[in-house]
């Protein structure tokens, strides 16, 4: 063999088993912000998204590798048919079929987010896989460890190289790729967006009255266009709160007692069951409870004691005008976009 047909050997070993890698930039990825939405809240410069660098996070977040006993992936918990929670299950589970705390909550907007998780444990988007891949009740592994097997792998030092240049991953880059697959999970293609964007589409007469009365009964909390204010309170589910004390676990202040997140409202009718603990079944359940079963504690949200008794009025007409609305936001696009599937692309 003449000295070329040596190279031209040698860099096809080198090729096949991943340590040639090519030094090309990755390839920028358009992101549109929806007109009818705040500013995002992550800072995309410094984790500017990429074709190469989404790809990889979509890879990672189908990837059973990264729990312990490689069982369960964070799709596990946050399925795309159910607009990334997991269907069906009042609280997540992880390796050998463990109960987790929580309802998992949906991952779509998470760039325009102040805060994660029900008690707003993680300020940062960067920092959200973190949670579940070391809490013991999710995937019960540690992030060095995730580390040193993603290293072990030709093909992930392959990926890493090409979306972040880099030789050895590290943590930085397993985080800025989820990141990125996470950030461009923009979900905006209600019939309710199409409406407000005036995009042909129109909302009936329930419809409408609907979207009235969640103006003057539910927008306080449920705000803007992403249907949250991202703030965390007290929704009167309990009188005791012994069993989960939510946003105190993180402040230790005691007013912060039984105060969660408030959800986005966003595909709502896919993501049940409701509530930090999955306890409603159903949006009737929920519109029961806001009518009806609203429980006093001293850390209750003043709009649910601001009338002459506990919750929110609610006839039975205005409970069905209000979930015929909440159905306006399913945005059929998000959970069939192959995009974020863990199709082969």
């Amino acid at each position: 063999m003449n000295k070329q047909g040596q190279i031209l050997l040698v860099v096809l070993l080198l090729l096949s088993t991943g340590f040639l890698i090519s030094n090309q930039s990755p390839t920028p990825k358009l992101l549109v912000i929806p007109t009818n939405f705040p500013a995002p809240t992550y800072d995309i410069s410094k984790n500017p998204l990429t074709e190469e660098g989404f790809a990889l996070g979509r890879k990672l977040f189908y990837d059973p590798l990264l729990s312990k006993d490689g069982s369960i992936s964070c799709a596990s918990c946050h399925q795309q048919d159910a607009a990334f929670i997991q269907a069906d299950h009042d609280l997540s589970h992880g390796v050998d079929d463990r109960l987790g705390k929580r309802n998992a909550l949906p991952i779509f907007n998470a760039i325009f987010r102040k805060s994660f998780f029900w008690d707003g444990g993680v300020p940062k988007l960067d920092f959200v896989p973190i949670n579940p891949i070391e809490n013991e009740l999710e995937m019960d592994e540690k992030m060095d460890n995730v580390v040193h097997k993603l290293n072990a792998s030709a093909k992930y030092r392959s990926l890493f190289k090409n979306a972040f240049s880099v030789d050895t991953i590290s943590s930085k880059e397993v985080l800025h790729a989820f990141s990125q697959f996470m950030y461009a999970m923009i979900s905006a293609n209600s019939k309710y967006d199409r409406y407000v964007r005036k995009e042909n589409t129109l909302l009936d007469k329930e419809e409408l009255a609907g979207l009235s009365l969640f103006k003057g009964k539910c927008s306080s909390c449920h705000s803007t266009d992403l249907f949250t204010d991202d703030s965390f309170r007290n929704n009167g589910l309990d009188n005791d709160q012994a069993k989960d004390k939510g946003r105190e676990e993180i402040t230790l202040n005691v007013s912060d007692r039984a105060k969660f997140k408030v959800p986005s409202l966003r595909n709502v009718a896919l993501t049940a069951p409701y509530m930090h603990d999955g306890r409603f079944n159903s949006l009737e359940e929920v519109m029961d409870h806001y009518d009806s079963g609203v429980k006093n504690s001293s850390s209750l949200d003043a709009q649910l004691k601001s009338g002459t008794r506990l919750g929110i009025p609610l006839s039975a007409v205005e409970k069905k005008q209000l979930i015929l609305f909440l159905n306006t936001l399913t945005d059929s696009t998000l959970i069939n976009n192959k995009n974020f599937s863990n199709q082969k692309h």
